[in-house]
């Protein structure tokens, strides 16, 4: 089945299952899976992220589960920062040359603003790093930012991830330079594809089952004991590990000695329920996203699309 414009793309809250639909309609439509989830990217974040068992191919420069690729996985140090411009170009990339080979883009994740960058085609501002304001605002807290992009920004602070200092920091930047972050889809150029956007989610009260019995899962497969591994043996400073956020900001209050380890449980839990809130509040804003939970309707929304 050859589609040379058309992209599919599996998003929703965490727990909802998308990994798993993902990979079905990869394996139905010969298909590959862009991951479009900002910790996954990351090498040695598998538990913590709840990152699909797999392997990396060498070869393909592709991380494979189920005998399906999967791009940007495991492609970047933890020591480093992505951003949804640079996640936009290098998935403009892969989309051309996977719809070169014949194969369905399927774009699958949880980062809502990449999502929306590459579905509408955003143009990014050019606003160089400001190392002055950003030394200035490092010295205030995650929860302190926050509040200060609300107050300046609150469309975009309805979409960012709360605990990230290095994304709550660029997006007060860009504030500063030129008023607030620019709207993704105003007075941009039309993308050339055509996208079928599927929300996966559940209701509130089994969404935060889903996210307990993950996350208990990831507690028990050794998440606190990869985030150690990740700052004694990967060198990731314990400031950086608090940056990325959600899990590994609570597991290093753990490490630090400021918290139990059955408070960071509980503390991650909430974070991950407030995560997932947020991330329904920026989906529901676009109005294209179809919302389905079975599967079997999933596929056929998807052969449908297809044609």
């Amino acid at each position: 089945m050859k589609n040379f414009n058309k992209i599919i793309v599996i998003l929703g809250p965490t727990s909802s299952g998308k990994s798993d639909a993902a990979i079905r309609l990869a394996k139905k439509f010969d298909g590959e899976v862009i991951s479009a989830d900002s910790r996954q990217i990351y090498r040695g974040m598998d538990v913590g992220t709840g990152k699909v068992v797999g392997i990396w191919n060498e070869d393909s420069k592709t991380f494979i589960s189920e005998d399906v690729p999967h791009h940007l996985i495991d492609i970047l140090s933890p020591k480093t920062s992505w951003s949804a411009a640079q996640f936009k170009r290098k998935t403009g990339k892969i989309i051309k040359d996977m719809l070169k080979r014949g194969k369905l883009p399927i774009i699958c994740g949880g980062t809502g603003f990449w999502i929306k960058a590459v579905v509408d085609n955003a143009i990014f501002p050019e606003v160089k790093p400001d190392p002055k304001l950003r030394e200035k605002l490092s010295e205030k807290s995650a929860a302190e930012l926050f509040e200060e992009l609300k107050k300046i920004d609150p469309e975009r602070a309805s979409s960012i991830d709360a605990k990230n200092k290095v994304r709550l920091i660029r997006a007060i930047e860009i504030c500063k330079a030129i008023g607030k972050v620019p709207a993704i889809n105003t007075g941009n150029e039309k993308s050339s594809y055509e996208f079928l956007q599927i929300g996966i989610t559940h209701p509130k009260e089994v969404l935060d089952e889903r996210i307990r019995i993950r996350l208990k899962q990831r507690f028990d497969n050794g998440m606190v004991e990869e985030v150690g591994k990740l700052h004694l043996e990967g060198g990731v400073s314990w400031k950086r590990l608090e940056e990325i956020g959600l899990g590994y900001y609570w597991i290093t209050q753990y490490f630090k000695g400021r918290i139990s380890k059955d408070e960071a449980f509980e503390k991650t839990y909430q974070s991950e329920k407030d995560y997932a809130k947020r991330q329904m509040t920026w989906f529901k804003k676009d109005r294209r996203i179809l919302w389905l939970n079975d599967y079997a309707d999933i596929e056929k929304e998807a052969k449908e699309f297809l044609g």
